[in-house]
This record gives C-alpha cells, sequence and structure tokens, in this order.
C-alpha cells in the first residue's frame, strides 16, 4: 500500500482497508487495484477506527453484564438460607459465551477415552465450544491432541473417528503428519516469509487418567511431558478422590462397549443440577430405578473439584449391591454399579441446548452375554428418556417469567450447591 501524499492527491493502492472482510475484531474490506483519494481513505481509516472501538466497547460492555449476573448468586451464605442461581445464567446468550471462556477453556476436560486410540494412527475428533479438536496415537504410540484447523485457510481436517496415516486437508491439500508438522503444503511456488516448522498444526496439552483422554486448552506442557504421568492429572482433576474412584472400580480393567449420543433441549447445567441433586427425584421420575435401590441409604460426599453419591443396591443384578454416582466438575458423571460402568459428558451446545453423550463399559466376564447387556440397556434408554423429559421441562420453566431463583434442600441438595460455588469460583476468576 502506497503512503498518503498531500490533500487532494491520490493514492495508488493494492489491498485497501475497507469494512467488508474481518481480521480478528477489526472490519478490512479488500478490493483490487483502484485509485482513491487521500479525502476518502482518510474517511474509510476512520470509519475502520470507530468499528474497532465499538467493538472493543461492546466486548467491555458484555462482560460488564455477565459479571453483574454471576454476582447475583451469592457462594458464602449457608446452604439452609441459600438461593440458587438466577435463571439467567440458564437462559442468557451472552453468559453462555462468558462461561465457555471462564469454565471449559480452561482446566482439564474429559474428552474422549483410550479405547478410541487403542492402536497406532487411532484418531478421534470433537467439538468444545467453538474449539474443534482431533487426538490421536501417532506411529510411535505417544499420544497426541491438536486443533483441528488447517493453517492454510482455516478449513476442518478431519471428521469423526478411524485412522489414518496422516491429515490431509480436504481444501488444498495441505498435509500433516500424526505429529502435527506441516508435511506438505501444494502449489506455493513464489510464496516468501514463510517457514514451514511454523506452520504445523497447533497443539493442545492432553493427558490420559485411568480409561479417560483429558485435554487442557489454556495450559502449555513441556514438549517431553508423559501424557500416562497420572500424578499430574489425579491433582488437578480429581484433587483427593482418585484413589476413592480406583477403589470404587473405575479403571482399565472394565472392557468397552459402545456409545449412545441425546440432544437435549435445555441449558447444560440443567442436564447437571438434575444428577446433582442426590436422588430427590428418583421416587418420583425413575420408579423403575428406585426399586432396585435402597435410597433410605443415599449419600452425597463433595472434595475438591468432585461430588460423590452413593446408594445400597437391592436385588437387581444391573445394579448390584451398591451404586456410585461421581462427578467431575464441570460436566463428567461416573456412574459405577454392579457390573456397569457408565459415563456421561454433558457437551454445551448453546444457551438452551447441550449433548450429552453415554459410553457404557461392563466387566470382561459380562462382555458377550448379550441378553444381560440388551436387558440392561433397556432399563437404562428408560431412565435417559426420563431425564430428558424432565430436563425439557425445566429449561421452559426457567424461561418463564415467573421463576427467578429457587431453593435448596439442604438434606440432599449439597452436591449441586458446590457445582455452583465450583461454577462461581470460575466465573469470578
Amino acid at each position: 500500500m502506497a503512503a498518503m501524499i498531500g490533500s487532494g492527491q491520490t493514492i495508488k493502492t493494492g489491498l485497501q482497508p475497507t469494512l467488508s472482510h474481518q481480521r480478528g475484531h477489526c472490519r478490512f474490506y479488500q478490493t483490487p487495484i483502484s485509485t482513491l483519494t487521500t479525502e476518502n481513505w482518510r474517511r474509510r481509516r476512520s470509519i475502520t477506527v470507530a468499528s474497532c472501538s465499538l467493538h472493543h466497547n461492546s466486548e467491555n460492555s458484555l462482560k460488564s453484564h455477565c459479571e453483574k449476573l454471576v454476582h447475583e448468586f451469592d457462594p458464602e451464605v449457608p446452604i439452609e438460607k441459600a438461593l440458587t442461581p438466577p435463571s439467567s445464567w440458564y437462559t442468557d446468550a451472552s453468559f453462555y459465551d462468558f462461561e465457555l471462556d471462564r469454565v471449559f477453556y480452561r482446566g482439564w476436560q474429559a474428552v474422549g477415552y483410550t479405547e478410541q486410540i487403542k492402536e497406532p494412527r487411532d484418531f478421534f475428533t470433537g467439538r468444545l465450544g467453538t474449539v474443534e479438536f482431533v487426538v490421536c496415537r501417532d506411529e510411535k504410540g505417544k499420544v497426541q491432541a491438536f486443533h483441528n484447523v488447517c493453517r492454510h485457510h482455516a478449513s476442518i481436517l478431519a471428521s469423526g473417528s478411524g485412522q489414518k496415516t496422516c491429515f490431509v486437508c480436504p481444501y488444498h491439500g495441505w498435509t500433516y503428519g500424526l505429529d502435527g508438522a506441516l508435511r506438505k503444503a501444494t502449489r506455493i511456488t513464489g510464496i516468501q516469509n514463510f517457514n514451514v516448522n511454523e506452520f504445523g498444526l497447533i497443539a493442545i496439552d492432553v493427558a490420559v487418567w485411568g480409561p479417560f483422554v483429558l485435554l487442557n486448552l489454556e495450559r502449555k506442557m513441556s514438549p517431553d511431558y508423559d501424557v500416562g504421568d497420572n500424578d499430574l492429572v489425579e491433582n488437578e482433576w480429581l484433587g483427593s478422590t482418585s484413589e476413592l474412584l480406583k477403589c470404587g472400580g473405575v479403571d482399565t480393567s472394565l472392557s468397552y462397549l459402545f456409545r449412545r449420543e441425546y440432544t437435549i433441549d435445555c441449558n447444560w447445567k440443567v442436564f447437571c443440577d438434575n444428577y446433582l441433586d442426590g436422588g430427590y427425584h428418583v421416587p418420583y421420575a425413575h420408579k423403575g430405578l428406585a426399586s432396585g435401590l435402597e435410597l433410605d441409604s443415599y449419600s452425597t460426599t463433595t472434595y475438591e473439584k468432585v461430588s460423590i453419591q452413593s446408594c445400597a443396591g437391592g436385588s437387581t443384578e444391573r445394579v448390584g449391591s451398591k451404586a456410585l454416582y461421581a462427578f467431575i466438575y464441570p460436566n463428567f458423571m461416573i456412574n459405577r454399579y454392579g457390573p456397569w460402568m457408565d459415563t456421561n459428558l454433558v457437551v454445551p451446545l448453546g444457551p438452551r441446548k447441550c449433548q450429552v453423550i453415554f459410553d457404557y463399559f461392563i466387566e470382561p466376564h459380562l462382555k458377550d452375554d448379550k441378553s444381560f447387556i440388551e436387558q440392561s440397556l433397556i432399563d437404562s434408554e428408560k431412565v435417559q428418556m426420563e431425564d430428558i423429559i424432565l430436563c425439557d421441562g425445566v429449561q421452559r420453566g426457567l424461561e418463564s417469567p415467573a421463576y427467578c431463583s429457587g431453593r435448596y434442600a439442604p438434606t440432599v441438595e449439597n452436591a449441586m450447591y458446590h457445582f455452583h460455588q465450583l461454577l462461581h469460583s470460575n466465573l469470578c476468576m
């Protein structure tokens, strides 16, 4: 772009800033070579600067709005006197974006299972908020994770799961190794100031604990970090509960069976709240499940970022003698009962929509018992459908002008209160 000369003279320009193409938070036009008077150039430049300023002011305003909503909940009040978070936490679009940044883009997040990347060259993909990711096991057996975005023109690289020897962009054929390195950039003859070593895939920190694969979008580990170093993750993700979960049968000895996914018309926290009510809703909404549990024995204990609910089982083989329900903040649940373990990953999709991913595991001696597995899944599906109806109804109620905040049942809903306190802490960071 030529430098500006005196007033009224013309400037020859190749790419002229205007207001139709976004770069970051500022907007620019890109027009072909043309001639513009310096007066017009100045006018367009002032509009561009004003656009950037307005966007910045808008961002600050939304942040102030969300922070105000955060402080409408008081986590210091004893549960006996506390109000639940306001309905705006579950309905406000800007609050949803605020949560993604403060809750999901920080700390360790469960995203999958080691069974999905059991062999070299196995991979799976996913999305968390606006983050597209791919997890793979490279040729040397090392678990890797990257932003699933081509560095050329931002195309998504891979989809679904399976096996690959490399990631080839479907748009222009740029090719990356399973270690993230750029192996091939097509038709770039004449490109300048281009360092191939600087255009590999953007790495994401990945870790493995037991059968679970975790990502951390904010932290940067040493390149020599061992993803199997459980001690590092245990403290940050599970705190003091790792041994409790291991003793409760949460380990790698179970056989992975399959996955079921449910899209629910509710905010992600509605599903979590339902899970964390200490069995309060079970005798009313899940009569079949209730018949296999001794609900008088139900107990809840909260830890750093985990709550564990447990209950003695009845006579059914599916539930066994004891059921353990562990909630790992912010959105992961582990249910261990009888010979079964199922996990629930609650993925936020918008202010009033989430996806809940159920993965089922079973003790190896029963993995070929088709009739037992089939009947157990029928029972499980019934519970899920009952919960979906509840969560849908709660979301609709939260959007009603008749509701703002509710109350806690102090003897049973302490895990829910603990969840809200952890949320408040994150949202204030």
